[in-house]
Order: C-alpha cells, then structure tokens, then sequence
C-alpha cells in the first residue's frame, strides 16, 4: 500500500495539479469580489459566497485525494455501472426535483443542492472511453458502433432537457470532438456548424423580405448551392463538374439579381429549390455514370439541409422557452431589451470595459460593489475579473485555461490505452467548452444559457464535477506506466 500511494505521488502530474489548486484559490478570491459589501465581511465566512466556496473546495481537496487512492483499473471496470447509476439519477430528479426558476434539475439534501446533471459528465466520458477501449472497436467499422456511441452521449442530454436545463445539456455536446478524434468524417463537423450557420441566419434575418421571401431563407438556400458546389470540388475531387455547378448556380443568381432590379417579381422560394433540385438532379446522374457514392452523399447533405432549413423556424418558436428566444434575438442584434434579456451582458460588458488595461483594483468595482451584474458570483464571474483586474488579469485567467486545457491534451496523448486517451479528451472537450461559451455569455457572443466557469464560478456541484473529471484522469495517467503496452 505504501509503495503504490509512493508511486502515485511520484507519478502524479503535479503541473496539472499546481495549475488546479491555482484556479480554485483565484475563484474564491473572485466570489469575494463579486460578492463582497461594503460591511467588509471575512472572506472565511461562511455566511458569505466565498466562505461557502472553502468549503466545498475542502470537500473538492478530500475528494480529489480520495480519487487518487482508487485503483486506476476501477474507473475502467465500473465505467457502465457508473453510468447506469448516474442515468438513474438523472431520471429520477426529473420527478423529484423542485422548480427552480423554472428548472427541475436540483436535488435537495437537507441544506445543499446537487446538480446531478453535472455529475454525469464524468460518468458520460467513462462510459465513452470503456466503449471505445472494447476489444476491437473502431468507430467507423459499422453503423452500430456509431449509433452506441452516440447513444452514450444522448441519453443524459435527453433526460437533462427534461429537467429543462438547457445549458448543462449542451455541454454534453462536445463530446462529438472526441468522436472526432477518434475517426468521426469531418463532415460531421461541417454539418454542425452549417446547423448553427443556417440557424443564426434565419433568424437574424427572418423580417427582412428577398424575392417574395424571408431573406435568411433565401441567404440559406443561397448558401446550401455553394456548399454542393465546395463538395463536389474538394469532398468529390471533381473539379470541372463543380465549376459547371458554380456557373449555372452563378448564372441563376445574377438574373434574379437583373428581374429583382427590374422591379420584375420572382417567387423566390420555388426557383431557388428548382435549383438545388436541379443541382441533386445533376450530381445523381454523375453518380450513375461514375459510380461514385461521394455525389450521393453530396445530394444528402443538400436535402438535409433543406430539410433542417424548413424546421428552423418550428424549433424556435415551439421548441424554445419564450426566454430563450428573446435571449437570442438580443445576442443577434435583432432586439435590444437592455432592460431585460439583455441586462445582464450589457451591463457585463460595461463592468469588463470599465476595467481597461490594468483594472480599478482588487474589491474596487463599482459595477460589482453595486450589484449592476446579476449572477455575478457564477455565471458571470467573468466580469467582477474584468473590471477588477483589468485586461491584464483576464488575460492570466484564459492562459490559465489555456495551459490547463493544453496539459490534460498532453495527458491524453501519452496514455497507452485507448480507455486513457479517450477519457483525457472528454476532459479537454468539456473544458474547452464550458469555457468557449462563459466568456461567449459574458461578453455577448453567445446566448445566455447558464454555463459556469470551471473553478471559478460558485457551487459546489460544478466544481466537484470537474474535480471528478480531473482527477480521475490524474489517477488513469499514474498508472499508465503498469499497462502492459506502455512504453
């Protein structure tokens, strides 16, 4: 027992470890800010945000510790009884969790509240890895393999939105990166963010009229022809068939472009699909002779896009809350509502650009003293950095992440097992995430949906969920060298 806590010490990647503890002692220095009055209480106070946080990091401290006692080979064996039991949770909090602000994704034991949502993700990207380490797995050896390991990540996104917490859902979404990774087409990828691209356009531009049209319908049509045409030409490798495609599709345009200068109406809709029609028409009879299925796949794309293209509008105005639309119409600059959706990052940025270059000074912000910035203990701790520590201190703060981010990589591509590497890459993704999308919240790149800084926002939940995904990887690295293809 004592040559194997020996060894995990010495094996232990204590950069990872120093920047952890670093980022945890700032967070409770920024929940003080955020939340500090002008009755200058102690910031061990338990009464206060801060003091409550040293608790949980103790706890965090206990917890981490218990995690690299563990046998590394545990978290292999007992990955899907983990995740079972996680998706258990899950589905019962939908039933017993109280609402709050109009989520149902607390557990209440007696004075603390878990998220349990948080917790599945480290359950989420064990039950991943042990998937992915199956004897002879390969992603894209079949389609089962990618419906299992979709499924994995579905399954708690699932139940998360029942919950209706959207936020913590969409976390879930970064693992496709690890699939990714792991052999996913990049043409996964490129859908996903053609998804998002076709979705901000429609909207952004759903009240302005184009040939007897919403103009973000007819921008996205427009955009689905030159996506067929970049297919052909760098998916297909058929150069001179794209460039035909580019000139009728050219051609189309530029005389709709003369009849709309004319003052002649065009109905927009039906040509601009008699031309993506036209096109997938094209592209099969290439296949036909060729007998390329790259084209078949190009076609599909082309109708998938439509098809989504056609549903934009039914998800946002039936499948969102009423808040989450108004949220995102303020993030695109469609509406400003600076009273209401758009408060908190308006008054964000004020309290981040107020900060300039070295910023006012530790407890020195007026945004904050003054409680302009709602949540700015959590969700927009972000901004109490901003404006107290400046540009310089919000910079120390992303080359933080970015060296944490970059380490856990490192960790992941050093490991001899598949389950190692996978597992250290699901840890990257949700980072990365998580981040991406806080600062996004924070300085009005991105909707407002709820996502924490990791170690810096308060709560308990979100920071033991990373404390569990951190360490876990931690333990899994101290052990590479006992696996029989190390080295």
């Amino acid at each position: 027992m004592e040559s194997r806590n020996t060894n995990i010490i010495r094996f232990l990647d204590w950069p990872t470890v120093i920047i952890y503890v670093i980022m945890v002692v700032a967070g409770v220095f920024s929940i003080y800010a955020a939340s500090y009055d002008f009755d200058q209480a102690s910031i061990l106070s338990f009464s206060e945000f801060s003091g409550k946080q040293i608790r949980w990091i103790g706890l965090a401290f206990a917890l981490a510790v218990m995690l690299l006692l563990f046998d590394a080979r545990i978290y292999e064996n007992y990955a899907v009884p983990i995740y079972i039991f996680l998706i258990v949770i899950l589905i019962v909090t939908i039933f017993v969790a109280p609402d709050i602000k109009g989520s149902r994704s607390w557990i209440v034991i007696g004075k603390m509240s878990l998220q349990p949502a948080e917790f599945g993700k480290f359950a989420t990207a064990l039950a991943l890895a042990k998937l992915f380490s199956s004897y002879n797995f390969k992603l894209n050896a079949s389609t089962k393999n990618y419906a299992e390991a979709i499924g994995i990540i579905i399954l708690p996104i699932a139940l998360i939105l029942a919950q209706r917490e959207t936020g913590s859902a969409l976390a879930y979404l970064s693992l496709f990166f690890v699939l990714y990774r792991e052999g996913m087409s990049g043409l996964v990828l490129l859908a996903a963010f053609c998804a998002v691209l076709f979705f901000v356009v429609t909207v952004k531009f759903t009240t302005s009229m184009f040939l007897g049209m919403p103009a973000g319908e007819a921008f996205v049509l427009v955009m689905i022809m030159f996506i067929m045409v970049s297919m052909v030409a760098v998916y297909c490798k058929r150069i001179a068939e794209a460039r035909n495609l580019l000139l009728a599709y050219v051609g189309l345009l530029l005389l709709l472009y003369v009849l709309q200068l004319s003052g002649i109406e065009v109905p927009g809709m039906p040509v601009l699909l008699t031309a993506i029609g036209g096109g997938c028409v094209y592209l099969f009879l290439l296949s036909l002779r060729t007998k390329a299925k790259k084209y078949l796949i190009t076609i599909g794309a082309a109708l998938l896009s439509v098809v989504f293209l056609f549903f934009v509008n039914f998800a946002f105005t039936k499948v969102l809350q009423p808040h989450q639309q108004q949220r995102i119409r303020v993030t695109l600059g469609i509406e400003d509502d600076l009273l209401g959706a758009g408060y908190n990052v308006n008054q964000s940025k004020i309290a981040i650009g107020s900060g300039g270059i070295t910023g006012k000074g530790f407890l020195n912000g007026t945004q904050s003293k003054l409680k302009y910035v709602p949540e700015q203990h959590t969700d927009f701790i972000y901004c109490t950095i901003g404006e107290e520590q400046g540009f310089v201190g919000s910079s120390l703060v992303l080359l933080l992440f970015l060296a944490l981010i970059l380490r856990v990589i490192h960790i992941a591509e050093r490991q001899p097992s598949v389950f190692g590497r996978v597992y250290g890459y699901c840890v990257a993704s949700y980072f990365i995430f998580h981040l991406a999308i806080n600062i996004g919240m924070v300085i009005g790149l991105c909707p407002v949906i709820g996502i924490p800084l990791p170690f810096f926002s308060y709560g308990g939940s979100s920071l033991w969920s990373f404390t569990f995904l951190l360490f876990i990887l931690l333990r899994i690295d101290a052990a590479r060298r006992d696996h029989p293809s190390y080295g």
